[in-house]
């Protein structure tokens, strides 16, 4: 399937882009664009923010580490990937192998990434690395950061689809991840 062939949308060029707010882990800039086809101007408002990490830790038993959590976003609970912010500078392979150890406590073999997408390219301009980890295993204390306290729940992979289809895995970048993970493992 090529999809390179169709006529693309014209692409919009930067003319400003001021801060708007600073809100401690993002940005918000107010851009003036203007587009290349017809010169159109529009003001638009990107958050700009750090990359970030999903950890899907996998153990030997064909189990996947998932994290429930209190989201201050829709002020309820939320089961999904442990995973969180990538440093300016770190690698997101560390970076994941770091979240999953302080989250739950557990490290693994094998790092690997399966794939990234942008997180709402409508608005962020960052991406959401996603990291396979093989034959997990408890091995250090959680180390939580001040605003976190986590569940560590362990579920069968093959549990994983009826997981997202009831809505008990919502998270849409959670989702994205487990989706990879199925396409990595060849889970139809």
């Amino acid at each position: 399937l090529n999809l390179m062939n169709l006529k693309l949308p014209s692409k919009w060029r930067v003319l400003s882009d001021h801060m708007h707010a600073d809100c401690r882990i993002f940005e918000v800039h107010k851009r003036k664009m203007l587009r290349e086809s017809d010169q159109k101007e529009g003001e638009f408002y990107v958050i700009e923010t750090n990359d970030w990490v999903n950890v899907l830790p996998v153990t030997s038993n064909q189990e996947i580490i998932l994290v429930r959590q209190f989201r201050y976003g829709t002020e309820g609970y939320s089961l999904e990937p442990p995973g969180g912010v990538i440093e300016k500078g770190e690698d997101p392979i560390l970076a994941g192998q770091r979240e999953l150890r302080e989250e739950t406590g557990y490290s693994g073999k094998n790092p690997k990434i399966i794939g990234n997408v942008f997180a709402n390219s409508a608005i962020m301009a960052n991406r959401c690395h996603f990291l396979m980890l093989t034959d997990v295993e408890k091995s250090a204390d959680v180390s939580f950061d001040p605003h976190e306290e986590l569940e560590t729940v362990k579920v069968p992979i093959g549990s994983l689809r009826d997981l997202v289809k009831s809505g008990e895995i919502s998270h849409s970048i959670g989702v994205n991840a487990i989706f990879h993970l199925m396409m990595e493992l060849e889970i139809g």
